[in-house]
């Protein structure tokens, strides 16, 4: 064994070099892989006394068994293997070996925390948490109302302009990610809610095309947003922990449970893949797994 592991010694060392200076990873990161280095250079020594070059790719996914059975997190797996893999991508470049035995082994994956979801009740208390007889109170209940019945992501919500609200079509252009447009359908309590704060901005001589504005005439904040929603759910009295986010899944999930199509509700979210709105549901109905297989291609 003292061969082998000589050999991890003097190729740890450099590729400790090649992080540190050639990647430039910062100092706790070089140290978190050599860490995750050396306990999986031991794994190999004592199982089969190999030196780098020899590991193969049964070794690696052994490796990641034995975390699993010593408890470890899925999210501390994947970044094992992480690891792993930069230290054969090294070697790689380094003409020590012709292929990488980690580039074949599936990372596992880490289940996806999500989010609270509101029920009715408490969207109508978060909503009505917000007095209105100021510009700020009619500007807040009107983001609350287009976060929560058009589904929308913060970044779209600030961004939405007045030349973006189509109230007779009855739908809203929404910018989401990758400069894609989409039309979304706008409840008649939103664009209530709107015009009400767009009628006193106009009193207040505002010509600002962004359509949500801070009290100094700007565009408002993703932290703005956020610290809106904490307040009025502070006001409602609720304890869940609420972002922009909870409300576009709170949405999502009301329209699954009350009947709308999976492939409907991945159109109002924009999103390209209909496995990313089924992340959004959490509802274990045979019949919303059917609806997705039925769309997944082949």
């Amino acid at each position: 064994m003292a061969d082998q592991l000589k050999k991890w010694q003097d190729t740890a060392r450099r590729y400790r070099t090649y992080i540190k200076v050639e990647k430039r990873l910062a100092d706790n990161s070089v140290e978190s892989y050599m860490r995750d280095l050396e306990q999986f250079a031991h794994f190999i020594l004592r199982k089969w006394d190999v030196a780098p070059r020899k590991v193969e790719r049964e070794m690696v996914e052994q490796y990641l068994a034995w975390l699993y059975e010593r408890g470890r997190e899925k999210s501390s797996q994947a970044r094992n293997l992480s690891g792993i893999r930069s230290f054969f991508n090294y070697l790689l470049l380094t003409d020590e070996i012709t292929t990488s035995p980690a580039d074949e082994v599936s990372a596992p994956k880490a289940g996806r925390t999500l989010p609270d979801v509101l029920s009715m009740e408490e969207i109508d208390r978060l909503i009505a948490s917000i007095e209105v007889d100021t510009l700020k109170g009619r500007r807040d209940r009107a983001i609350i109302e287009v976060l929560y019945s058009c589904g929308l992501r913060v970044s779209e919500l600030i961004s939405l302009r007045v030349g973006d609200l189509f109230f007779g079509e009855g739908y809203i252009r929404v910018i989401g990610k990758g400069n894609k447009q989409r039309l979304v359908p706008i409840s008649d309590v939103a664009r209530e809610r709107i015009s009400l704060y767009l009628d006193e901005r106009k009193a207040a001589r505002s010509s600002e095309e962004v359509l949500f504005l801070n009290n100094r005439g700007k565009q408002l904040t993703r932290v703005m947003i956020f610290l809106i929603l904490k307040q009025a759910a502070e006001r409602a009295d609720i304890q869940k922990k609420i972002s922009p986010h909870t409300l576009r899944h709170s949405f999502a999930t009301h329209l699954l449970e009350g009947g709308a199509g999976i492939r409907q509700v991945q159109e109002l979210l924009g999103h390209e893949n209909i496995l990313t709105t089924e992340i959004y549901t959490h509802l274990n109905s045979e019949h919303l797994r059917a609806t997705v297989e039925e769309y997944l291609p082949l």
